[in-house]
């Protein structure tokens, strides 16, 4: 469907008619230079991308790459598809290094390497490195186009050198000081430039040995590193030490919401993708029903077996149930409250080790603390219920469910904060823990302790 192109914030466009007809393409050339990028990118993913590719064909190609960087990547696509291959690869060399690998590395292999043969031998030739390294590492969202200084340059002829490759480079509030083997030996910010003295050595001036990451490292590593330092960019060496690229915030960013996502869709035991059509690349917007399903069944279906269980905990107090009927009107509460408490626990914790804000070391620390709360607000919460206990089946019942309540709820708390902390032993994704897993665990355990209570209390004879 091919919908009216309009922009609020532009007199160029008219609001009807068919938009790569009826204006002069100069009047995108006009908007390009009044509007945001990023804005005519949220804009533009409005319509239909064929219409989109048929104006870019009449725009420059650094205004396309600067809108085209901004789109979803599933926009980038289609526009790519539809536009020839010519102006593509005019467009592709305006890209940053880090995006043009992205796009070339979505289409299908001989397209790309028909686009590849357009672009000039040095492009080409860093394409193909930077598409070598290995997904989800440092060198796989690395830029290679980085400012670079001589330790013998002074001030003014750094200065001098930055505003001539400006143009060309990611960034250059960072120049990173390299020796004549390419070896990372220190870093200079602009603003340290601007107030040097002009004749000052950068050897003199520069930060020597600066944090930086290895071509190797996992992205969210990198990410967590470069949040730690408050970095806008972070230097990438190989085994030699060699300077290889740069990583820029706008980079990580990407990672730090990629990695939330899946973190989010574990702890909601959605099951995660292996292929390219995994929920986290498409949205849920875009994800077709059947993908849904095939992401939420598997572990729902799990734990509806591991919820047999419970029912199989019910039926061996079945002689206590009947002896008094007024426990199972608390069973829900009390089951219920113990799964609450350890989903919070859980996701309390699965944040605090995502962040590095706790490590395996602080385990028994945290549940020395945790069993300190866990009583305190099990405590209140069985006194409240307790009221309820009096008026539905009397002292004896409401003694039952307050003890059961201070049980119930420490064993979730205590259960939702040490399974996070055993999976990271063992090497498994903390966020595995999701709250449907902690909740069917605490179920099971609510259902043993309540009635194991009741059974004793009421001298009924075998507790389990």
């Amino acid at each position: 469907m091919n919908k009216p192109l309009k922009f609020p914030t532009s007199q160029f466009v008219p609001e009807t008619g068919n938009a790569s007809e009826s204006v002069d393409k100069t009047d995108f050339t006009r908007l390009c230079a009044a509007e945001h990028p990023a804005d005519l990118a949220v804009q533009f993913s409005e319509f239909d991308m064929e219409q989109v590719a048929d104006i870019f064909t009449g725009l420059s190609p650094d205004c396309c790459a600067d809108v085209l960087v901004h789109m979803d990547y599933d926009d980038q696509r289609e526009i790519a598809r539809h536009l020839p291959d010519d102006i593509l690869a005019r467009i592709i060399a305006h890209m940053s290094s880090d995006d043009r690998v992205d796009l070339i590395q979505s289409m299908p292999d001989e397209r790309g390497e028909g686009l590849l043969h357009l672009l000039a031998k040095t492009e080409r030739e860093d394409i193909r490195r930077l598409s070598s390294y290995e997904e989800d590492t440092a060198g796989a969202i690395m830029t290679s186009e980085y400012a670079t200084l001589s330790p013998n340059f002074t001030a003014r002829l750094a200065i001098d050198k930055l505003r001539l490759e400006a143009p060309d480079k990611e960034t250059i509030y960072y120049a990173y000081v390299i020796d004549t083997e390419r070896r990372l030996i220190g870093q200079v910010s602009l603003r340290e430039l601007i107030l040097a003295k002009p004749n000052a050595r950068i050897e003199d001036i520069m930060r020597r040995d600066p944090i930086r990451a290895n071509v190797h490292d996992d992205q969210e590593a990198v990410a967590r590193q470069m949040a730690k330092y408050d970095l806008l960019a972070i230097p990438v060496t190989n085994g030699n030490d060699a300077m290889v690229g740069i990583i820029t915030f706008d980079d990580v960013h990407d990672v730090i919401e990629e990695e939330a996502t899946e973190d989010f869709h574990r702890m909601g035991s959605i099951s995660s993708g292996t292929g390219g059509d995994d929920l986290v690349d498409i949205g849920l917007k875009d994800a077709s029903s059947w993908l849904l399903i095939q992401k939420r069944l598997p572990w729902l279906l799990a734990l509806v077996f591991m919820n047999i269980f419970s029912g199989a905990g019910i039926a061996f107090y079945e002689e206590t149930i009947q002896t008094t009927v007024a426990l199972v009107f608390f069973l829900p509460l009390l089951i219920g409250s113990g799964g609450n408490a350890g989903a919070q626990s859980a996701t309390l914790m699965v944040r605090a080790l995502a962040i590095g804000d706790v490590v395996m070391k602080d385990w028994l620390r945290l549940i020395g603390k945790e069993v300190g709360i866990a009583l305190c607000i099990g405590a209140c919460m069985g006194v409240a219920v307790s009221f309820i206990g009096i008026f539905r089946g009397g002292p004896d019942v409401a003694v039952i469910v307050s003890l059961a309540m201070v049980c119930v709820v420490l064993f979730g708390s205590l259960l939702g904060l040490s399974l996070p902390f055993l999976l990271t032993h063992f090497k498994l994704d903390p966020a595995t823990a999701s709250a449907p897993l902690v909740t069917s665990i605490a179920d099971i355990g609510g259902v043993v302790i309540y009635f194991a209570i009741a059974t004793w209390y009421l001298g009924l004879g075998t507790i389990a």
